[in-house]
């Protein structure tokens, strides 16, 4: 991690004497998002299950104002209000996987519009013909019947009154039969039903650029998840998982990412993601809490 930090470090300061233009110009854009700061809650999976109230309220004592769910942990809709009141924290978005949208989209519209959430997300994707015990590699049959499922999907969640969207990973980034099944999915989609939240960090692993993504993209693209990732010395792979790191510990620079992102003129909403620790909960999201403060973004 330390060495990852001096590379950062390095990065910022020979951007800071050969490009100062160019760095003032991206972060006159990342100011111009003006977005509240938002969390993914997964972040605090292991918290909110015996503290709900309290975890919530210990994310908003870090300044978060906007947070997305990944799950209420048997809450009732009115205590996820009442928790979410007390934390000064505004829920804008749910997310949920495939597997249960296909087999609990009426339950989940439901609740997610009594608890006043604006959008539902697909997670993650399914495959079509999954055998139970073997995940496999997702054909591109897989994504074309994927696209489909979004499409029926956010066409019933836009009659009930919500907004859909969907959040890749890393797969999505792969070339299957030649094509990117990421590019699929936003040809086959239905904009005015399937909006995208693009997650940046997992972008970044599968190979992908965000900031071309935001260019070729700039309407469907709604929300971002921001994360970062130590960097590897070996090309990740099932046995080289990429390792967490903090904002601005990884060697993704955001600034770019957020500049573009703001040239959009579409970004909604922008949620910081740590899935994993090596320290504290609450001492890792205030240092990504301050990465973000420090990109001017808020």
């Amino acid at each position: 991690m330390k060495q990852s930090r001096r590379d950062f470090l390095k990065t910022g300061s020979a951007a800071l004497v050969g490009g100062s233009a160019l760095l003032q110009s991206n972060m006159l854009h990342a100011q111009t998002l003006k977005l509240p700061l938002a969390i993914q809650l997964y972040s605090v999976r292991e918290l909110l299950p015996t503290d709900f109230a309290g975890t919530l309220k210990k994310v908003g004592g870090l300044g978060y104002r906007e947070v997305e769910a990944a799950g209420y942990y048997n809450h009732s809709a009115a205590e996820v209000k009442q928790a979410m009141r007390d934390a000064g924290l505004h829920l804008v978005s749910a997310h949920y996987p495939a597997s249960a949208l296909h087999t609990q989209l009426d339950e989940i519209i439901a609740f997610n519009k009594e608890v006043g959430v604006q959008y539902i997300i697909c997670a993650s994707p399914q495959r079509k013909n999954p055998t139970p015990g073997k995940p496999g590699m997702f054909t591109m049959d897989d994504w074309h019947w994927n696209a489909e499922q979004l499409n029926q999907f956010g066409e019933k969640v836009s009659a009930a009154g919500l907004k859909f969207g969907y959040h890749n990973h890393y797969t999505e980034f792969h070339k299957t039969d030649g094509l990117v099944p990421y590019d699929e999915l936003m040809r086959l989609t239905n904009p005015a039903k399937v909006a995208m939240e693009m997650d940046c960090g997992w972008v970044t692993i599968g190979g992908g650029d965000p900031v071309a993504l935001l260019k070729k993209y700039p309407t469907r693209i709604v929300m971002l998840h921001v994360k970062d990732f130590k960097r590897s010395s070996e090309p990740w792979s099932a046995t080289n998982r990429p390792k967490i790191a903090e904002l601005g510990q990884g060697f993704i620079d955001y600034r770019p990412i957020l500049a573009a992102a703001a040239k959009t003129g579409h970004i909604k909403h922008c949620f910081v993601e740590q899935e994993g620790f090596d320290m504290p909960p609450m001492e890792s999201l205030k240092v990504d809490a301050d990465y973000m403060r420090k990109l001017g973004l808020f």
